[in-house]
């Protein structure tokens, strides 16, 4: 019988405190949307050519104009970085099993910085799309993995508050995009707008790689996965290097480049068979299932808001910088809605009904006023209501996003949050976008256009109504299936804390 002691917690970093985390996990968010907001704004959208009956043409601008796209092609551009999301997301949140998660960050994040730049590179309707693609990969490992770090070392009692600073710089990065292509289109060239996304980006993808991982609550540290005996094989490996005579080393080695190779034909297969345990647990969730699908009904509007709502409000009321009031809107009524949701429902006590009381009146009020909105003649009516229900609106980020993370074993937030992100992209904002272009296109009239899109607000109240009925139970302090209960334990307080050194007998 052989022992030894190993440590069951790895180093901590030094610099980070929960604080500065959310700080850098916002800013990275905030470039993200930016992304977004800047490609839907018509300084870089930009519009097509006309040619009056008299004969009198004006050349189109942006990228619109320069490569020549209806309104379709327009619609799918927006849209086109879901595929890369699609495919990535599960796999990264399937990797943060077996890789540090705060590794793979930094890999996506690079991945998005040169997907970014290369949009500034394209140079017609195919390059720019396929670069937008690869945009969704880069996205994909962030998206799925900040909010459970965030949630992981946020104060008990201001959780949802904490998520709802996270997620409120998704309204504010597409609000500051619209400003932002807007002058950058009418100051330089659209191509610019990207570039400069890309070096704003590039510290925080080096950030990923050069500083101490971070692990995240249910999954054991590197250095404790080397401790522990493997389930798969049941063959148990001595970690105390200093009681290892000399002699025995080659043999060792023998014996470890052996097990790789078998190890190495049957990895694929239990990673695969691991992924569809876990999306079989979310499937099979009603609570998590009934949170998705009322967000999915809601991103469909919100995804159309955010890329036409500048076009459509420039049609309807004739508004001359429709860029600036969009996002002017659009920064406050995100940055007010989306805080005063998260510290509401740590207010009523953040539960998992509370969320789904809030998320269902919200957005039931939030639709009335901006139906109403569009029903108005006079421009400055119509902004007043719009902004009141945008302010609602925008209050679901924070719960929403608080289901999704409570509802399920911490072991599978990873997956709980690409999926769910995956899910409102590909059933909202990515059919949204060319569904609403394909709408305008046969009826030519953008306030009843606007009008039809705002009317789905109103199943998503309903759809989120119903789960306040559902038997919840918030999962977040249990045990992670698959892991030691006393690797389990060690990640239980917040990650960034400073520990005790803890030590444990392998025998």
């Amino acid at each position: 019988m052989a022992s030894s002691l190993v440590p069951l917690s790895a180093p901590h970093p030094s610099w980070f405190t929960p604080k500065r985390l959310l700080v850098i996990f916002c800013v990275i968010n905030m470039l993200n949307y930016v992304d977004r907001g800047t490609i839907a704004s018509n300084g870089v959208n930009g519009s097509l050519g006309t040619c009056t009956s008299s004969g009198t043409c004006t050349s189109g601008s942006g990228i619109q104009g320069e490569f020549n796209l209806n309104n379709f092609e327009d619609g799918v551009l927006s849209s086109a970085f879901m595929v890369g999301l699609l495919v990535a997301s599960p796999i990264f949140a399937s990797l943060s099993k077996s890789v540090n998660p705060f590794r793979l960050i930094g890999v996506g994040l690079s991945v998005w910085t040169l997907a970014t730049a290369g949009c500034g590179f394209s140079f017609n309707f195919w390059s720019i799309t396929i670069c937008r693609m690869v945009v969704g990969v880069g996205e994909a490992s962030f998206i799925s993995l900040a909010a459970p770090f965030i949630d992981d070392n946020a104060p008990i009692a201001q959780k949802t508050a904490w998520l709802a600073i996270f997620y409120m710089c998704i309204p504010t990065g597409y609000a500051l995009g619209y400003v932002y292509g807007g002058l950058v289109g009418t100051y330089l060239n659209w191509r610019f707008a990207f570039w400069v996304e890309a070096i704003l980006m590039l510290p925080f993808a080096v950030l990923g790689f050069v500083m101490k991982p971070l692990n995240l609550k249910g999954f054991a540290p590197a250095e404790s996965k080397q401790a522990l005996i493997s389930e798969e094989t049941d063959v148990q490996e001595v970690q105390d290097t200093d009681a290892l005579n000399d002699s025995a080393k080659p043999t060792k080695e023998k014996f470890s480049h052996m097990f790789s190779k078998m190890k190495c034909t049957c990895i694929d297969l239990n990673q695969f068979s691991r992924f569809i345990k876990d999306m079989k647990a979310l499937l099979v969730d009603k609570v998590y299932v009934v949170n998705v699908l009322g967000y999915c009904a809601y991103n469909f509007v919100l995804g159309a808001y955010s890329y036409w709502g500048p076009k459509a409000g420039y049609k309807i009321y004739n508004m001359s910088d429709a860029d600036l009031i969009f996002g002017g809107i659009t920064i406050v009524c995100g940055i007010l809605g989306t805080l005063a949701g998260g510290y509401v429902l740590d207010l009523m006590k953040s539960t998992i009904p509370n969320a789904f009381k809030l998320l269902s009146v919200t957005t039931f009020f939030g639709a009335i006023f901006c139906f109403t909105a569009f029903c108005f003649q006079n421009m400055y009516a119509f902004l007043a209501f719009f902004s009141v229900g945008e302010l609602l609106v925008f209050a679901i980020q924070g719960p929403v996003n608080y289901i999704c993370l409570h509802c399920v074993n911490p072991s599978l937030r990873p997956l709980s949050m690409a999926i769910s992100t995956v899910s409102i992209h590909i059933f909202g904002d990515v059919p949204s976008s060319p569904l609403v272009g394909v709408l305008q296109d046969a009826i030519n009239n953008w306030r009843e256009t606007s009008l039809i899109l705002t009317s789905i607000l109103f199943p998503a109240a309903g759809i989120w109504f119903t789960g306040i009925f559902l038997h919840s139970v918030d999962r977040f302090n249990e045990d992670s299936e698959g892991q030691v209960t006393e690797v389990d334990r060690s990640n239980a307080t917040p990650l960034l804390e400073p520990r005790v050194a803890e030590t444990s007998l392998i025998c």
